[in-house]
């Protein structure tokens, strides 16, 4: 059964983290190492970028702040935005967020979808599951920390108790959509990211996280009301 909203509000401390993250791995990290002679045969061998992609992720204008293009070579080329066959019960217009996969899909006409990479929740335990409703959208959406985050690491989080405004160092991004059950707000949301690098891995808490380019694309193709299903671990849906 989905949880109950007194369970999630039951909850709240645990569901409120989930768009934070743990520290990410250093960019210099997921890049090959810096002899110059290892790096030359690295971008001799490596496939050339498709053009249409680098349009795809360019820089973005007519933003209130910047929208930097995306470093595709940080970035595994399986999750990267494109149309695929997708075979689902769920009607058009459906977001299915896979976290196993670490995809997400709008469901389209005729057995196809466009296809997300995401970064998810890296414990299970925490992650969203079932069925909700995006009840709310937010163009560079407003962060507050919780009390628990606050006092956990005052430090870190203290200086934000009042709320960080939108903006190119808002760990939201650009857009992000609210997923609400039974008329409640679950706490998590589908949502832009500062460190794009993370994309396709588990790192957050359990909020799902797209390239800025991604999210805004699919901010603009699906309106408030619109269903979203987050599968269990498996693959499947959650009971």
């Amino acid at each position: 059964m989905f949880p109950t909203r007194r369970s999630l509000l039951a909850g709240t401390p645990l569901l409120v983290a989930g768009c934070v993250t743990r520290e990410p791995r250093p960019v210099a990290a997921l890049r090959p190492p810096v002899d110059p002679a290892y790096t030359a045969l690295y971008a001799a061998l490596r496939p050339p970028v498709d053009p249409a992609y680098t349009a795809l992720y360019a820089a973005l204008d007519g933003e209130p702040f910047p929208v930097p293009a995306v470093d595709l070579s940080a970035i595994d080329p399986r999750f990267l935005r494109r149309e695929v066959a997708y075979a689902t019960a769920e009607p058009p217009g459906t977001i299915v967020v896979d976290p196993s996969a670490r995809y997400a899909y709008l469901v389209r006409e005729g057995g196809r979808a466009i296809r997300y990479g995401v970064g998810v929740g890296r414990d299970e335990a925490f992650n969203f599951r079932g069925a909700a409703v995006i009840a709310r959208k937010a163009e560079w959406p407003r962060w507050t920390p919780t009390q628990a985050m606050i006092k956990r690491e005052p430090e870190r989080y203290g200086p934000y108790a009042g709320g960080l405004p939108g903006g190119a160092g808002n760990p939201l991004g650009p857009r992000a959509l609210y997923l609400y059950r039974d008329g409640g707000d679950t706490l998590y949301r589908l949502h832009g990211t500062t460190e794009p690098q993370t994309i396709g891995t588990m790192v957050s808490s359990g909020c799902v996280r797209f390239l800025n380019q991604d999210i805004i694309d699919l901010y603009a193709r699906v309106p408030v009301g619109s269903r979203a299903v987050v599968l269990a671990a498996s693959g499947t849906a959650a009971s």
